[in-house]
């Protein structure tokens, strides 16, 4: 006996957003991305209505790129990786809810623009300056124990699953979010990288910074990579702690407090 689910889709423009549903056939090891694309090959509705086909942006289709952010039953996460049986088993239902992200400028269906992501990401220096690398030499090593913890910070895809799930980032506030406080964690520990520590740790003492986070914890619950955000977060607060002291007593960047 075929099984079949009901595929929820909430679609639209910034202006107009309606929901619209699609029967699919039940498939072992079946996804949000392929259901997405079996919708696309033939877009009738649940009620056999032609409809446009479903916009959405995929990538890598292996958890890696991070562009297929969405809602799946309420919750952010990747739909390439969220497979649909054990969804629906958990949820106890044959309805599989789809929305786009909402803190994030809405473009069409499932697309949202998350360039403010990518702007906090500039904001606070998120790369390793290489300018008279070549001059300079071989950088300092690194330690086998220091690459892998730098490894796990490194994974992370911009995805926008830690934005969608903190209520601090909201239309009432600046907070830059969990993402780029990590990434300074990560750039700060780089030994090239460290050169520049001032200036990142600065940016997260301005208006939107670290004291804006509300420990709520939903960003580490809701990370497709299990980035350890919340501790990021906490090493970060004793950094720029730190700093505060050296720029109040104009101590030197190197000087350890």
């Amino acid at each position: 006996m075929t099984r079949t689910f009901t595929l929820k889709v909430f679609r639209g423009t910034p202006e107009k957003q309606y929901w619209e549903e699609f029967e699919l056939e039940l498939k072992p090891y079946y996804n949000v991305t392929s259901a997405l694309m079996d919708v696309q090959k033939s877009p009738l509705t649940k009620t056999q209505k032609k409809v446009t086909p479903i916009a959405w942006e995929q990538g890598c289709l292996e958890e890696v790129c991070g562009s297929c952010s969405m809602l799946i039953n309420g919750r952010p996460r990747q739909g390439c990786t969220a497979l649909i049986e054990p969804i629906l088993t958990a949820s106890g239902s044959s309805i599989l809810t789809l929305a786009p992200l909402t803190k994030f400028p809405l473009i069409k269906d499932l697309i949202v623009n998350r360039d403010s992501m990518f702007e906090n990401l500039k904001k606070v220096r998120a790369w390793i300056d290489a300018d008279d690398s070549y001059d300079r030499g071989f950088g300092p090593k690194m330690s086998q124990k220091v690459q892998e913890s730098l490894y796990v910070l490194s994974t992370c895809m911009t995805c926008g699953c830690c934005t969608e799930a903190c209520p601090q980032v909201n239309k009432h506030s600046n907070f830059i979010g969990p993402a780029p406080i990590s990434q300074v964690r990560l750039f700060n520990a780089n030994p090239t990288g460290k050169l520049k520590a001032p200036d990142r740790l600065h940016v997260l003492m301005e208006e939107g910074g670290l004291h804006e986070c509300g420990n709520a914890q939903n960003c580490a619950k809701v990370c497709p990579k299990n980035i350890p955000l919340t501790e990021s977060i906490a090493i970060m607060g004793r950094d720029v702690g730190k700093q505060a002291i050296r720029d109040l007593f104009q101590l030197p960047d190197q000087y350890q407090v």
